[in-house]
């Protein structure tokens, strides 16, 4: 992935691009590789927008997808076709099957929460280290290097030991050395600055966890404990339940198993969002300055409607009012024109012939205070909005322009009429509304009120 990841970096530096494009060709070559090396297209193209995107648009998705599906073909003939670690189909999932993986996704969460907090930990003990930070890594690897000594699985790749834990080859106390000393190494590791990657490791310790909880409990066998336990890991730990989902069944092509890692990995997700405010992968982003959010949904402005949010009573005055006597009735006697920034000018047939904001107003009294209004609009391209468009239309438009509120008319050609106005206070009336709808809680079933002589003859 971080391969895949320069090469779409690299490659959109050499075009005329804009940084959101520049992103997706990013993430389509991080997806291309992860499809490359595991066979897992559709997985490497919900990793993108779960965890790199958090959006789903056709303009980022279509590339992201395009790059997987590519990277997956062209490995067949280099790796061969087929999963990655193919097992022995397990059976149609039962109660007891789906009461295991909640447990193994409760106790992936309880563990992904205790690594990112040791991640952390070890690099706030590395920065407190009285040693220059370019030893860092090296007193990491000395720490590798010891866990090798403890279990030799620990160290590379690691992918013969995931493949073993999915076969139920790994049990008893190899089983518990192999999750501590991994979940130990590779905190560590990461902690000094050490370069390395994450998804092999939660696999690991993943199936580990499952694996241990499956032999204890009784109820599946190690190797469907493991695949449980490694979707749910990743699943939790990145905070990418589809994606840890959807990798572990195209890893192995199990389809029987697809609804107990749905199981086990919203299970870790619920924990480690109720444990930690970040992932694993966003703390490190925040430690630095920058905020992350991994939550993602459709903007409110392209849900919403400018007729819906627009003030029905906009401040309109003729054109050939002069420019003194709009200052005085702002200033004195109209409250709807005193409380706008700007002022429509409308015709008798409501016909909108120009704006004027109080920064024109007040250039207009110092040059020329008996210059009627529509004199100021002589030179001026005027911005407007229609009631059908949507607000993110509306606002991509005030921004593209630097004004701050733009007339609503109708959409005719000939004689256009006023409609409304859309200024900042209605945009944020709008972004209040949904808040209300998001935060307010109400009685959907309201009872009402008994009248005083209810019940009386």
């Amino acid at each position: 992935m971080p391969v895949g990841s320069a090469f779409g970096s690299l490659f959109a530096q050499l075009f005329h691009l804009s940084a959101a494009e520049r992103k997706t060709l990013l993430v389509a070559g991080a997806s291309a590789g992860m499809a490359a090396v595991f066979a897992t297209p559709l997985a490497a193209v919900l990793l993108a927008v779960e965890l790199l995107l958090f959006e789903w648009k056709p303009r980022s998705f279509i590339p992201v997808a395009v790059a997987a599906i590519i990277a997956s073909v062209l490995r067949q003939p280099l790796l061969g076709a087929g999963p990655v670690f193919p097992i022995a189909a397990h059976g149609a999932p039962d109660l007891p099957l789906l009461g295991l993986a909640l447990g193994i996704g409760v106790v992936a969460g309880l563990v992904s929460g205790a690594l990112t907090t040791l991640v952390y930990a070890c690099e706030d003990a590395f920065a407190r280290l009285p040693v220059h930070w370019m030893w860092w890594p090296a007193l990491g690897g000395l720490v590798v290097g010891v866990g090798g000594l403890v279990d030799p699985r620990v160290l590379g790749v690691g992918y013969e030991t995931i493949h073993g834990l999915l076969r139920g080859d790994v049990l008893g106390l190899t089983l518990l050395t192999l999750l501590l000393t991994k979940a130990f190494v590779w905190s560590v590791a990461l902690g000094s600055g050490t370069s390395g990657g994450v998804l092999a490791p939660l696999l690991m310790i993943g199936g580990a966890v499952g694996a241990a909880l499956a032999a204890v409990t009784g109820w599946g066998d190690p190797g469907l404990g493991a695949v449980i336990g490694m979707a749910a890991m990743m699943g939790g730990t990145m905070r990418a339940p589809l994606t840890g989902t959807v990798f572990m069944f195209e890893l192995t092509r199990d389809q029987n198993v697809l609804p107990a890692l749905l199981v086990g990995s919203v299970a870790a997700v619920a924990v480690t969002v109720l444990l930690l405010r970040r992932s694993i992968l966003t703390e490190k982003l925040a430690r630095r300055g920058q905020h992350i959010s991994y939550d993602y949904g459709v903007d409110l402005f392209d849900l919403v409607r400018v007729g819906e949010v627009m003030d029905q009573r906009p401040p309109v005055v003729p054109p050939d009012l002069v420019v003194s006597e709009l200052a005085d009735r702002i200033a004195h006697s109209d409250p709807v024109l005193a409380r706008r920034q700007a002022t429509l000018l409308v015709d008798a047939d409501g016909t909108l012939r120009g704006i004027v904001t109080r920064g024109d107003l007040m250039r207009a009294l110092e040059e020329n205070p008996q210059a009627p209004l529509g004199a100021l609009m002589a030179e001026r391209n005027l911005q407007v909005a229609y009631p059908d468009e949507t607000l993110q239309d509306a606002v991509a438009r005030m921004l593209r322009h630097d004004i701050g509120r733009l007339p609503v008319i109708s959409r005719e050609v000939e004689h256009p009429r006023l409609l409304g106005y859309l200024g900042r206070a209605e945009i944020l009336a709008a972004r209040q509304r949904w808040h209300d709808e998001e935060e307010r809680r109400e009685r959907a079933l309201l009872v009402p009120p008994r009248s005083p002589d209810a019940g009386t003859a």
